[in-house]
């Protein structure tokens, strides 16, 4: 076994001996996949209800920045640090579980909230628990699908969050328009409880790097917290994909906490329009863009690792004259058209650096992994994103009032140039590195 865990080659035939998928690996795969569904639909609640709850609560677009942003980000990112942790030694499935029915409390509290106070203490509620929810399911999933597999696996699984913002835009936007924003938070937080519930029934604990390792090959060793911390902040690769989804994120949670606001308010939709043709276009492209980027992970790693890292680079460069077209565009109609752009483009980096991290670090150190991943890019993009977008738009109402939105979204444009350099960076890295194994570049 190599010391990342990989399958040894055959010395007959050169071939890496690939297992097959079984029931069990898809069963889990789609009960991972419907809880991150409902983590990212309680997450998007906010954003979607926004303009709502503004009329309800008397709030800012700077209080909303802070309640979807570093409110949000604090908890969500350092709790999943000990969380990975413990995930790493005890059961990963009853971790997940038990993260769902938490963060689904806290919605149904986020929809009885009486004031922003209440509201930011529930919507924290919510980072904490839907902190040890996808660390946990990365290395479900790695250790259900073997390698080769598992950037398509991963692909499917991060079509949570598209599909999560679908739903959350549709019934939210069709309950808070039938009834009122607080049903919307109450009904989506009762699923999720019920599915906290389900989950270990259906879903079992896989061996710990079992499909990694030789056959007879021990298992591996827990890992220390402190030396996988160290690991993964010593190698440039994993910090670098860190540090370009991080800055990647920045725009799409920037802009996604604020989509719809900026719909609504500036270009003129409905709240019926945008559970109607909002909602489709998160569904259709950002899940084709996810699915799509998995797919081609899966094809174009076995060539050149510097896939990895090329592939965000070259969506992210498309993305840009689309994104400011949609910011420019002086109706909701064209602006929701150009939107499909970068909505389809935005989220390659998400599949490209958390297939990347699983594949390079130890079996026994995945979880911690994917949890330090999460912990830097979401409190860079989740913390950094909503918050300054919305503190922009404050900044900007006196001089413009009826577009302060536009314009803080236009000062996006930038971020795009830096989290484009990063992934060449990273791109040049994975090459180097390969070369001095002796590998394909």
């Amino acid at each position: 076994m190599s010391a990342t865990g990989e399958i040894p080659v055959d010395a007959e035939s050169g071939a890496r001996p690939v297992p097959g998928v079984g029931r069990k690996a898809w069963v889990a795969l789609g009960v991972l996949w419907f809880i991150y569904v409902l983590n990212f639909l309680d997450r998007q609640l906010l954003s979607i209800l926004a303009k709502p709850i503004q009329d309800t609560l008397n709030i800012t677009d700077g209080q909303l920045g802070l309640l979807g942003g570093l409110y949000f980000a604090f908890f969500y990112c350092f709790i999943a640090i000990p969380v990975g942790w413990l995930a790493d030694r005890t059961n990963r499935v009853a971790v997940v579980s038990i993260a769902c029915g938490i963060w689904s409390a806290a919605t149904i509290a986020c929809g009885l909230s009486r004031n922003f106070g209440q509201l930011a203490v529930s919507r924290m509620t919510v980072g904490f628990g839907e902190a040890g929810g996808v660390p946990p399911s990365y290395a479900i999933i790695t250790d259900y699908f073997p390698p080769g597999r598992r950037g398509m696996a991963l692909g499917l699984f991060n079509l949570g969050p598209p599909v999560g913002a679908a739903l959350g835009i549709a019934f939210g936007a069709s309950i808070a328009a039938a009834f009122s924003w607080r049903d919307a938070f109450v009904a989506i937080g009762i699923v999720g409880l019920l599915t906290a519930v389900v989950a270990p029934i259906l879903m079992k604990e896989p061996k710990r790097g079992g499909l990694d390792m030789a056959v007879g090959a021990p298992a591996p060793e827990r890992a220390g917290f402190w030396s996988t911390v160290r690991m993964f902040f010593s190698r440039p690769v994993l910090v670098l994909a860190a540090l370009g989804s991080g800055v990647t994120q920045i725009i799409t949670y920037g802009l996604g906490n604020f989509a719809v606001l900026f719909l609504m308010r500036e270009k003129g939709m409905t709240l019926n329009d945008v559970a109607l043709w909002y909602a489709l276009v998160v569904a259709i492209c950002m899940s084709g863009g996810i699915f799509a980027s998995g797919w081609l992970i899966d094809r174009y790693t076995r060539r050149s690792k510097k896939a990895y890292a090329l592939l965000p680079a070259i969506s992210l460069t498309l993305a840009v004259p689309l994104y400011i077209a949609f910011v420019w565009a002086p109706s909701w109609p064209l602006a929701l058209a150009l939107l499909c752009g970068p909505t389809f483009l935005n989220y390659f980096y998400l599949s490209s650096s958390v297939a990347l991290v699983q594949e390079e670090v130890k079996p026994n150190q995945r979880v911690m992994s994917g949890a330090l991943l999460l912990l830097v890019m979401n409190f860079i993009g989740m913390g950094a994103g909503p918050t300054y977008v919305g503190a922009a738009s404050d900044f900007f109402r006196a001089t413009n009032p009826d577009h302060s939105l536009q314009m803080a979204l236009y000062t996006l444009t930038p971020v795009y140039l830096v989290a484009i350099g990063l992934f060449l960076v990273l791109a040049r890295v994975l090459a180097r590195d390969t070369s001095r194994a002796g590998g394909k570049a």
